[in-house]
């Protein structure tokens, strides 16, 4: 079978423009795509659990609310969620920044504050809740 009129192979499926640009996949998308999937069912999970945790503590006074952040499968729970939010929100705003910023400059600027923002407020909450859960 010949490939003549499509430009290259068969399994090509970049426009011609695309082809002649020298442009495609680059290939992490994919992997992209099922992380931004992964940590939306983590949350999932882990979010009916925090507000069940928050409602429980209604009205509590402090050392209550120490003592049960402070239940090691609070604060495991509590971290995950702080790291897994930080970490979708990345994901999210890095792809609003692919989509909607055209300037090379400004999208580069961008993507190193996400990270850099995203990065310092998980440490930050796992700091929180570190001290918090092993506060004497």
């Amino acid at each position: 079978m010949s490939n003549i009129g499509t430009g290259g192979s068969g399994n090509d499926l970049r426009t011609p423009i695309g082809r002649a640009r020298g442009l495609g996949s680059a290939k992490s998308g994919t992997g992209h795509w099922w992380w931004q999937r992964v940590t939306s069912v983590a949350l999932l999970l882990l979010t009916p659990w925090l507000i069940g945790l928050l409602v429980s503590l209604v009205g509590a006074d402090l050392e209550t609310v120490r003592s049960a952040i402070a239940r090691p499968w609070n604060a495991i729970f509590m971290a995950a969620f702080a790291v897994i939010t930080f970490w979708h929100v990345q994901q999210g705003l890095q792809v609003v920044i692919e989509d909607y910023v055209h300037a090379r400059a400004s999208e580069i600027t961008l993507q190193l504050l996400n990270t850099l923002a995203c990065t310092v407020g998980a440490l930050a909450s796992l700091y929180a809740i570190g001290r918090i859960a092993l506060m004497a």
